[in-house]
C-alpha cells in the first residue's frame, strides 16, 4: 500500500478548527448529501423552487440576529455580516428580484449559517446548515396548514417521526396588551412565558398591579400546553378580541391540517418578525426542535420553516453503514460495476499485494475484474 508522504508538522493553527465548527468525514458527508437531496426533492414536489442568497450581507443593526452575527470590514469600509438566518435574506430577495411576480411564491433554500454564539443548540455549533421553505404572498389558515403538512411530509421522507407543537405569539401579546403590560416588562414576560419559567413570571407580575382577571390569564399562559383541549381551556379565560381571534386561527389551522397537534399557547416570539402562528417539530426524546417556523406578515405576507441538517442527522442516529465499495482492476470492470449500482474505485497499480493491503485497510471485501466480482482474497 502506497504510504502517505512525510510532511513537516503543521503549526497548531492548521490542526485545530475554530470553536463551534467541525470537519465532516466521507460517511457523514454522503448521508447528509442523501438527506439534502431527499428533502429538496420533497419540497420540489410541493412546488417550492430553489433559490440561493449570498453568505455575506450588509450589516444591519435592526437584523434580529445582528448582535450574534460574525462581522468583517469590506475594503471600502462597509461593515459586512456572515449570514446568520435565511428569512430576512429571502425577504430581501423577494422584494428586489420578484417585485411584480404573481403570488404566491413558493421558494426553498439550503446553505450554511454562522453565529458567534449559540444559546440553545445541542451541538453548540457556530457554523451549521439549514434547509427551508418560504410561502410568500398569502396569509391564511390554509397556507399555515400547508406548511405544517409539508414539514410532516419532509420528515416522513427521511424516515423520522416527530410531533408538532403549534403556538401563536400574538395570543401572548394580546393577553399582555389587555393587561396593560408594555415595553421592557412585556419583552421580559414574553421570554419568561416562552421558557415556562413560572417563578420569573410571578416575580415580574409582582411588580405590577393587575386586575384579578388579567393576573389569572397571564399566569395561565405557561400552563396552556397539550392537545386540542388546551384551546377549549383557553376560551374559558377572560380574553379580548385579539386573543380570541388568535384561538380562532389556531382552530382553523388544526382543522385544515387534520392530524394530531400539540398546542403551546405560551410559545412566545423568539424573533421579532413572527406575527402569526409559530411551530416546532421535535423528534422523540429530543430537547431541541429539528424544524421551526412561523408566519411573519410584515409588508408582504409570508410564512416558512427551517430544518437543521446537523440536528436531523443526530436525531436519525447518525449515518447508516456505508454502502459496499469494490475495487475495480480495470476501467471496463469499473464501468460495469457502476452501471449495476455498485460503488467502484479504480485500482491505481497492478501490484496485487499493495492492492490487497489497501482493500483490507479500507474494508473492501470484493474486487471486480473482467466484468465479474471476486472475493478480495483473489488478489493474494
Amino acid at each position: 500500500m502506497t504510504k502517505s508522504p512525510i510532511l513537516p508538522a503543521p503549526p497548531p493553527t492548521l490542526i485545530r478548527v475554530p470553536e463551534g465548527t467541525r470537519d465532516v468525514l466521507p460517511r457523514e458527508w454522503s448521508f447528509r448529501a442523501h438527506l439534502t437531496h431527499t428533502l429538496q426533492s420533497t419540497f420540489d414536489r410541493w412546488g417550492y423552487q430553489g433559490v440561493s442568497v449570498p453568505a455575506l450581507e450588509l450589516q444591519n443593526a435592526a437584523h434580529p440576529r445582528d448582535a450574534r452575527a460574525f462581522k468583517l470590514i469590506d475594503r471600502d469600509g462597509a461593515v459586512l455580516s456572515l449570514r446568520s438566518e435565511f428569512t430576512t435574506a429571502i425577504g430581501r430577495l423577494v422584494r428586489t428580484r420578484f417585485p411584480s411576480e404573481p403570488y404566491p411564491l413558493r421558494l426553498q433554500y439550503e446553505g450554511k449559517l454562522w453565529l458567534r454564539s449559540q444559546d440553545s443548540d445541542m451541538l453548540r455549533l457556530r457554523e451549521f446548515t439549514q434547509l427551508g421553505v418560504e410561502l410568500v404572498g398569502i396569509s391564511s389558515a390554509r397556507a399555515d396548514a400547508e406548511l405544517l403538512s409539508l414539514a410532516t411530509a419532509a420528515l416522513d421522507s427521511v424516515g423520522l417521526t416527530a410531533h408538532l407543537e403549534v403556538g401563536f405569539p400574538g395570543f401572548v401579546d394580546a393577553v399582555l396588551e389587555d393587561a396593560d403590560v408594555s415595553g421592557e416588562e412585556r419583552e421580559a414576560l414574553h421570554e419568561a412565558i416562552d421558557r415556562k419559567a413560572m417563578p420569573e413570571v410571578q416575580a415580574l407580575l409582582r411588580e405590577r398591579t393587575l386586575s384579578r382577571d388579567a393576573l389569572s390569564t397571564v399566569l395561565a399562559l405557561p400552563e396552556l400546553y397539550g392537545g386540542p383541549d388546551v384551546l377549549t381551556e383557553a376560551r374559558k379565560l377572560p380574553l379580548g378580541p385579539n386573543a380570541s381571534a388568535a384561538l380562532d386561527r389556531l382552530d382553523e389551522i388544526a382543522a385544515r391540517y387534520g392530524r394530531a397537534l400539540l398546542f403551546d399557547l405560551g410559545m412566545s416570539r423568539r424573533y421579532t418578525y413572527y406575527t402569526g402562528f409559530t411551530f416546532r417539530a421535535y423528534a422523540e426524546g429530543a430537547k431541541e426542535p429539528i424544524v421551526s417556523g412561523g408566519r411573519y406578515d410584515a409588508g408582504i405576507p409570508g410564512a416558512g420553516f427551517a430544518l437543521g441538517l446537523e440536528r436531523l442527522t443526530f436525531a436519525l442516529g447518525g449515518p447508516p453503514a456505508e454502502a459496499e465499495r469494490v475495487l475495480a482492476l480495470d476501467e471496463a470492470s469499473a464501468a460495469w460495476a457502476r452501471a449495476r449500482g455498485v460503488n467502484a474505485e479504480l485500482a491505481w497499480t497492478e501490484d496485487a499485494a499493495e492492492l490487497l493491503a489497501y482493500a483490507r485497510a479500507r474494508g473492501i471485501s470484493r474486487v471486480v475484474r473482467d466484468e465479474a466480482f471476486e472475493p478480495v482474497e483473489a488478489l493474494s
